[in-house]
């Protein structure tokens, strides 16, 4: 064999060898919702083309709550999710196979929103109201171990099921008393409501401080396509990484990809979310790593206080830090 012939397969090896030259691996993403602030690093990742230096075709997919995203990876429509990791909890019990493989919200946002005129001021005064939200909704979801632990009868709490983006008018229009949704949705509420109208139960103020928005994958990703799950993870935490240092550019991206969205809305909701990861766990690990002392914790909450689950979920079936690649959030 020639020199000549040794440096053409020499170079045929290299380019097939080259990520551009892979098939791009598809991977379907499935939001926990509507397009809202706490997305805006997966368009920031997808624009600035980290998911395909890394040989990934990316495609998200909207969901109705945290139970719907779940489903979706759990019967592999979709290959990774995001969801509440204390809804993860009870499914994982129930059967799913799905795990936790990185957090986004490192506090959780977890919360009721009210009229101020309602009076509403304990979990207990949640008796007797009527509560509107999605059958997936992570509030909705995990409202049974929050009335057990606060003592709430809730055979007299009603809930009405609504579409995700039917929560501000619905509470503007005084259909129900309460409306489940994260802490990071005040803005709409203060539009929907008048700022001065709005009040919240947030729940880790009342005895419920949970991990809660986590990246999901299937048991089929997690044994099948590992690498895939390492790099969407590293690309979609470098997204985060970016939004954390530049949200004005970041939102900027956000609404180029997503034109239907109110950045007067937005961005606050946003920024709320920021608030959530600015820990110095993260600061320490890296974003998404996850505490197994915090996540225990937040099993054996749902354990105690889940009514029906059909078994004990062990903390190390719940998650892993393992396809978690060091992206450090910047500096403070």
């Amino acid at each position: 064999m020639t020199l000549a012939m040794l440096a053409t397969f020499a170079v045929l090896a290299a380019a097939l060898g080259a990520p551009g030259a892979q098939s791009p691996q598809k991977v379907v993403f499935a939001l926990n919702w509507f397009a809202v602030g706490d997305h805006a690093a997966y368009w920031v990742a997808l624009e600035k083309g980290y998911y395909r230096a890394r040989g990934l075709e990316v495609e998200l997919q909207n969901s109705k709550g945290s139970g719907d995203s779940i489903a979706k990876v759990d019967t592999g429509r979709a290959d990774i999710g995001l969801a509440d990791a204390a809804v993860v909890i009870p499914r994982i019990a129930q059967g799913a196979r799905v795990k936790i493989v990185g957090a986004v919200f490192d506090n959780t946002p977890l919360n009721m929103w009210m009229w101020k005129s309602s009076a509403i001021a304990t979990p207990k005064d949640l008796e007797g109201k009527t509560l509107a939200a999605p059958p997936g909704d992570a509030q909705r979801q995990l409202f049974p171990a929050f009335a057990k632990l606060h003592g709430i009868d809730a055979s007299k709490v009603t809930w009405v099921t609504i579409e995700p983006a039917a929560k501000f008018v619905t509470l503007a229009e005084k259909r129900v008393d309460v409306v489940a949704d994260y802490l990071t949705g005040l803005p709409f509420y203060e539009k929907a409501l008048g700022r001065e109208n709005v009040a919240s139960m947030p729940w880790h103020k009342h005895g419920f401080d949970t991990y809660s928005m986590s990246v999901i994958a299937s048991e089929k990703t997690l044994n099948e396509r590992p690498r895939v799950l390492r790099d969407f993870v590293a690309a979609s935490y470098t997204g985060w990484r970016d939004v954390m240092g530049d949200p004005r550019a970041a939102l900027e991206i956000f609404k180029r990809r997503v034109p239907e969205i109110d950045l007067a809305l937005i961005e606050p909701n946003l920024r709320l979310g920021l608030e959530l990861m600015k820990t110095d766990r993260y600061a320490k690990h890296g974003i998404g790593w996850m505490d197994r002392a915090k996540m225990c914790a937040t099993v054996e909450l749902i354990n105690t206080y889940m009514p029906d689950m059909p078994r004990r979920v062990g903390c190390d079936e719940v998650f892993t830090n393992e396809f978690l690649t060091r992206i450090e959030p910047p500096r403070r």
